[in-house]
């Protein structure tokens, strides 16, 4: 695996939000792993496993890509870390196997949702915690816009399609809301000393959450406090600022492309009327040639039927011609003209003289 697909989350491949929202999750459950026998459902590239397995007794990540699966084999080599291929809804472990169970941003993936709360519990000792998160259907919907739906997702929640869900499964129910917030930090500059927060209200309802993770349990949990989680000390004002100078060179950029496109328009636009232009005249011309054309063809028409009117009357001549030439010789063969040859009576009849128009009669 080598390429974010904008679905599974591959390290070093996306940009700081997005990362951080993954990986914040893993950091809440991180203090629940202390000495802990761990599964990450769905852990994609393994690095929320990895995560886990700092503090850790055993951790497990199963996912159904053997290539994700690979992935995190190949890249963490923890000896307390490994990596299975297996199904959310068919777990291949025994019964209460696992302290801590996690399932982030998997179970509206799957069709068969119910199968993983199902085999979450069953894998879940009796003191465990199982920790699961998911997107808000109503932000998430009104987030993507014109993308239109996730292609990925077959089931979204709202909040209390969730809180429903997992009560079904689990006695213990705590749905955490997880957003970006802003925030003001002090920090000395090139170290990581520790950090005290201070958190003064927060805003907003369920309904305009980013994220919904449930802490889950058969019994009642400790209660897990809130986590102000930050990927990186900076000023994001000037980190803002920048971003904003970088869209200003693309907005440039793509208003040149568009100016190019539109110029590229107009000549093509100019071109069309010129093809046009000169296909109305070649239908002109086109016209004219077939007006001549049908004159050719009728005047052809007018001659081939007079050649065949005059053919006819050549046929009625020869006809009338090889009718007298057949009488005239039946006559100078008659024994009455050869009779009256030799008393010298009647017209005299040579030889050559056998057509129609040669020679003439006279005494011998």
């Amino acid at each position: 695996m080598s390429e974010f697909t904008g679905e599974r989350v591959v390290p070093g491949q996306v940009n700081d939000d997005l990362w951080a929202e993954h990986i914040s999750r893993y950091a809440f459950a991180a203090r629940c792993a202390a000495g802990a026998s761990v599964l990450d459902i769905g852990c994609g590239t393994g690095y929320g496993a990895a995560e886990l397995a700092q503090r850790a007794l055993s951790t497990v990540g199963i996912d159904i890509a053997l290539d994700a699966v690979e992935y995190g084999r190949a890249h963490y080599g923890q000896p307390n870390l490994s990596f299975l291929a297996a199904s959310a809804t068919a777990l291949p472990f025994v019964d209460s196997a696992f302290d801590l169970v996690t399932g982030f941003e998997v179970i509206e993936h799957l069709s068969e949702w119910r199968g993983l709360l199902v085999e979450a519990r069953r894998v879940l000792r009796p003191k465990g915690v199982f920790l699961v998160s998911t997107p808000n259907k109503l932000y998430y919907t009104e987030s993507r816009g014109a993308e239109g739906p996730n292609p990925f997702h077959t089931h979204e929640f709202e909040f209390a399609e969730f809180q429903t869900a997992l009560a079904e499964f689990f006695p213990s129910v705590t749905i955490l809301l997880q957003n970006h917030v802003e925030a003001v930090a002090f920090y000395p500059e090139g170290l990581l000393p520790p950090v005290d927060a201070r958190v003064d209200g927060m805003r907003g309802t369920a309904q305009d959450a980013h994220f919904f993770l449930a802490i889950c349990s058969m019994d009642r949990a400790a209660a897990l406090r809130g986590l102000l989680y930050v990927h990186q000390g900076s000023n994001l004002l000037r980190e803002r600022e920048r971003h904003i100078h970088s869209l200003e060179r693309e907005l440039e950029e793509a208003r040149g492309q568009r100016d190019e496109m539109m110029r590229i328009d107009a000549e093509l636009a100019r071109h069309l009327e010129e093809q046009n232009r000169w296909g109305l005249e070649l239908d002109q011309e086109l016209q004219v040639a077939r007006g001549h054309l049908d004159r050719v063809q009728k005047e052809l028409e007018d001659r081939t039927a007079w050649a065949i009117s005059l053919n006819e009357r050549v046929q009625d001549l020869t006809q009338r011609v090889e009718i007298f030439e057949a009488r005239w010789n039946m006559m100078r063969e008659s024994r009455w003209i050869k009779l009256g040859r030799k008393i010298g009576v009647g017209p005299q009849i040579d030889q050559e003289n056998t057509t129609s128009g040669g020679g003439s009669g006279g005494a011998a």
